[in-house]
């Protein structure tokens, strides 16, 4: 096992621990930075895979901006915790769970198992320039809906936080 291999697991390991502690925390601003830590672990994996300008989008996008605009929803909507029944709560766990144990056995065996083939894949690399070019050409409107979709979600978060002004 090379270098690279060690970085990859242990990059893989860090984003996994941080995405599970994102979803099971019940302060949702400690869920927004345990995610922004997924996210910055994802960018760096991008970045060993031979992806740097989707490692810099990753950090600048999503890391950034959509983070920063879930932060002001949350600090717009003020989210309460609430103490929950343990039961329902255990409940409603059991079959992600369940499905995600499925998925690691299904990714144990199948780093562990050997293929058989000595063949490797090639390092493919693509410029800026060149992925743009290939995005807005072929995929154009996927982006657009992407975007207006986030557009929407923008005003909706508005519409929610904001404060009726009553005359009394």
């Amino acid at each position: 096992m090379n270098m690279y291999a060690v970085i990859f697991y242990l990059l893989a390991v860090i984003i996994v621990a941080f995405t599970v502690m994102a979803i099971t925390r019940k302060n949702v601003m400690h869920a927004i930075v345990f995610l922004v830590g997924s996210f910055i672990g994802s960018s760096l994996l991008f970045y060993l895979l031979g992806a740097p300008f989707l490692a810099i989008l990753e950090v600048v996008i999503y890391a950034g901006a959509i983070m920063v605009l879930f932060l002001f929803i949350v600090m717009m909507l003020e989210i309460k915790v609430e103490d929950i029944d343990l039961w329902p709560f255990l409940r409603q766990w059991f079959l992600p769970l369940g499905l995600a144990g499925t998925c690691f056995i299904v990714m144990f065996a199948l780093i562990l198992l050997e293929s058989g083939s000595s063949l490797s894949l090639p390092l493919v690399m693509a410029s800026p320039a060149a992925f743009g070019r290939f995005l807005f050409q072929k995929y154009w409107l996927g982006v657009e809906i992407a975007s207006y979709l986030l557009f929407v979600a923008l005003v909706g978060a508005l519409y929610l936080g904001r404060s009726e002004k009553t005359g009394d």
